[in-house]
């Protein structure tokens, strides 16, 4: 990670979370939502958005073994990147919700900025020794990269799939979503698309699938629940 982006969080908050795996020392499954939020998200998308990843912790809160495992981060891009919340429990984590705002989609700063998160997480986790399960990037995006960011960014996503690193799912949101360019941050997965703006299913069904990876045997592929009640591809 970057010295400027590391130097951000050291602080109280970083002192807090570094003690939280001195407390609870259970495998970690690190997930980070990295979500556009340009200007044609406002309105009902962003709505729905907020909705849905409100179920997600909600939803997880519940499961005992998986508010215990899910490390939860959000990223947001649009003309910029931004850090909404760094990794936390869920159990400590706090959402306010997230506003549209900005005309340009910067996608490969979004994940950039992700990826030196879960990384420099990764590194926490391993100095406080505790194990954790390969981490979870969610890309949602509704548009086409207005830079040329993302090329570098697909590059280092897609070494950290081949390497086993990283599980990726890329989610475009409406028909403008670019899926060529999705398909660059999704190795052999094809990315899908979601139903409508359905974003309380897919979340319903990220909360399900985390559930289940935080029950596995650290190594192994559990089987995910379907994807057709939220994907249309």
């Amino acid at each position: 990670m970057p010295k400027r982006l590391r130097s951000k969080f050291m602080s109280n908050d970083l002192e807090i979370r570094m003690r939280e795996l001195i407390n609870n020392p259970s495998n970690r499954v690190p997930v980070v939502l990295c979500l556009d939020v340009a200007h044609s998200m406002a309105g009902k998308p962003m709505q729905e958005l907020n909705e849905g990843v409100r179920l997600f912790i909600n939803t997880v809160r519940e499961d005992p073994i998986a508010s215990s495992a899910v490390e939860l981060c959000v990223v947001t891009f649009s003309n910029d990147a931004n850090v909404v919340a760094d990794f936390r429990e869920l159990s400590h984590f706090e959402f306010e919700g997230l506003t549209a705002s900005g005309g340009k989609t910067n996608l490969g700063a979004g994940v950039n900025l992700a990826l030196d998160l879960l990384e420099q997480r990764k590194d926490d986790l391993k100095d406080a020794g505790v194990d954790y399960y390969q981490p979870w990037m969610v890309l949602m995006t509704d548009g086409v990269p207005t830079t040329n960011t993302h090329h570098q960014a697909a590059k280092r996503t897609s070494r950290l799939l081949a390497e086993k690193k990283l599980v990726v799912f890329s989610v475009g949101i409406g028909d403008e979503a670019d899926m060529d360019v999705l398909a660059l941050f999704s190795g052999q997965e094809k990315p899908k698309r979601l139903k409508g703006l359905d974003f309380r299913r897919f979340f319903d069904w990220l909360s399900q699938s985390v559930s289940v990876v935080s029950q596995s045997i650290l190594g192994d592929i559990p089987r995910l629940p379907s994807i057709s009640d939220w994907s249309i591809e």
